[in-house]
């Protein structure tokens, strides 16, 4: 019989593997892995209580705000605030960021979307949420916004739960990117998907394709190459979902932007930072069509931008597609 591994053995075990690690991010990522089994909890049972549809409010981005996204960012905040390892934290749902008091000089912040995918919770879709962890860049005694507007590159950690048919988490914190399972049976996430790499190239190809006339040319020719090629459209709508497929079975998901989103409608610090440092943590390739992903610099807690991520050559033929409509209109 193998060796049931659980994320906090796991998570033991690799900072037994850093020397200068301090405990701190181990802390900080059982904490979230705690606050994710709350959350699954409370959405295996949406559809027994109260706690489904929408909450008739809109978040600071604009967007419908369901009332399991308001409960899952409560949970969150709470327990990351309990737990004295971050002294800051901001989420998708919030208009700004919030600093948190601790006994000590915290060394981290987090960034989390609670709930990505949220709206289709009524319809018994799989949903998910993203998080990233950042060192704090300020000395002050308080937390600054410039803690928060840092490259991806600068993560320290990030990871997803996906609630599905199972309740996964998947994290990385530089160092391989590695799935578990929760085991509701004894109440803990399990070693199920060890050093994830995503496959090179695949057929698999995810959009929206009914913004294809929206979409910039260049997005457009890439998805008629797909069609051309014959490859098979998979698109859940949940990005968490969507990424998640893409990791285990390679292929490519992409989020251009539109006539009305210019500037794209996926979050760079709360969905593609964290989401990028996974997928090419387990090899693959994240851009913004032109540039990679972990490199932008973000101005604002809720910048968007154009995303395509997955295995790497299917980005770099995306890219090259924008690349060339690019080069006609130049």
């Amino acid at each position: 019989m193998n060796k049931i591994i659980s994320l906090d053995e796991h998570i033991i075990q690799s900072q037994r593997n850093l020397p200068y690690a301090t405990g701190e991010l181990s802390s900080l990522l059982r904490d979230i892995g705690l606050a994710s089994k709350i959350v699954s909890r409370e959405v295996n049972k949406a559809g027994l209580v109260d706690i489904a549809g929408r909450a008739d409010t809109e978040n600071t981005s604009g967007d419908d705000v369901q009332k399991l996204d308001m409960l899952a960012n409560d949970l969150l905040i709470s327990c990351l605030k309990n737990s004295g390892e971050c002294c800051g934290i901001a989420s998708e749902e919030e208009d700004t960021f919030k600093p948190i008091k601790t006994h000590k000089q915290s060394k981290y912040i987090v960034l989390f979307d609670p709930l990505d995918g949220s709206s289709n919770i009524d319809v018994n879709v799989s949903i998910g949420t993203i998080f990233a962890i950042y060192r704090r860049q300020s000395y002050d005694s308080q937390c600054t916004i410039d803690d928060f507007l840092q490259k991806g590159v600068k993560q320290a950690a990030a990871g997803y739960v996906l609630y599905g048919s199972s309740t996964m988490l998947v994290y990385t914190t530089g160092r391989g990117v590695n799935g578990f399972t929760l085991d509701p049976s004894i109440g803990e996430f399990c070693l199920s998907h060890p050093n994830i790499k995503i496959p090179q190239k695949s057929n698999i190809y995810s959009v929206n394709q009914a913004n294809y006339k929206k979409y910039p040319s260049g997005a457009q020719a890439y998805i008629d190459h797909c069609m051309n090629s014959d490859y098979t459209q998979r698109y859940i709508g949940s990005m968490v979902a969507d990424v998640h497929r893409t990791l285990i079975k390679g292929g490519i998901f992409f989020y251009p932007a539109t006539k009305s989103k210019p500037k794209g409608k996926l979050r760079l610090l709360y969905e593609c930072n964290p989401l990028a440092m996974l997928v090419e943590g387990a090899g693959g390739k994240a851009s913004d069509g032109k540039n990679r992903i972990l490199d932008i610099l973000p101005t604002e807690l809720h910048q968007r931008t154009p995303v395509f991520l997955g295995s790497p050559d299917m980005v770099d033929e995306a890219e090259a597609f924008i690349r060339e409509s690019l080069s006609v209109y130049s």
